[in-house]
């Protein structure tokens, strides 16, 4: 049995598990997913500062993963939060969902656009498809300002997101859109039927890309910068 972990970098628990159900979905049999929500950290990530507090629950659910055997990782917010941070304590593969789905979607055309929550995350995301090697496919970065945790609550959240990625293709004239925010997981397949081009969504990719991973039995290489952390006592709040 394989054990993949979806980890929702915020500590809400509604968010993770539409997260879970849509990662589920898609994995095989013989594969178990598990939703996992940080124990600490900020309601919702839309800002550097929320991205930074966020990174120490996720580091200590990539701990407890270890100690339970966990084969491979999910860093479930388009900020890619602590991810290098996570490659180096993890055995088996970790993947970000921007990673994830910028990489899926570039193989769908020519170009692709992305949709996120709120304007200000848009940098963010240019850092992160530059990162990866893929602002030449990016053709556009949107925001359909809605925040994070209205996407589970607003009646209006799948219109708006829908509209905004369907005026992001006919703008940037693009072959597919992702959706700049694991809390759009489940939206992905109306959206793609409403507007008619793919849509990406990285909660299922990075899922199904930890789970090739594994299979092929690939993990993160150990000899240099992702090595294990040395050892030392960090000193902690009292």
């Amino acid at each position: 049995m394989t054990r993949i972990w979806v980890i929702n970098p915020n500590t809400t628990r509604a968010m993770t598990s539409t997260i879970e159900v849509c990662a589920r979905a898609v994995a095989s049999d013989g594969v178990e997913v598990t939703g996992v929500t940080s124990e600490f950290g900020p309601p919702s990530i839309e800002s550097h500062y929320d991205e930074a507090m966020s990174v120490p629950g996720l580091l200590a659910a990539i701990q407890r993963g270890e100690a339970e055997g966990v084969d491979g990782y999910v860093i479930a917010c388009f900020g890619d939060p602590g991810l290098d941070a996570a490659r180096e304590l993890a055995t088996g593969p970790v993947i970000g969902i921007a990673e994830a789905a910028m990489q899926t979607a570039s193989n769908l055309g020519r170009g692709f656009s992305i949709v996120t929550t709120l304007g200000r995350t848009i940098g963010r995301a240019e850092e992160l498809a530059e990162r990866y090697g893929m602002s030449r496919f990016c053709r556009g970065y949107h925001a359909c300002e809605i925040p994070v945790l209205d996407l589970e609550t607003d009646p209006m959240a799948m219109k708006l997101v829908t509209d905004a990625c369907r005026e992001a293709v006919e703008q940037d004239g693009s072959d597919a859109v992702v959706l700049g925010c694991a809390g759009m997981a489940d939206m992905c397949r109306h959206i793609s039927e409403e507007i008619g081009v793919p849509v990406v969504d990285g909660v299922t990719a990075a899922t199904l890309t930890v789970q090739s991973l594994v299979t092929m039995g690939l993990r993160t290489g150990k000899r240099g910068e992702f090595a294990p952390p040395p050892p030392k006592e960090y000193v902690e709040k009292s």
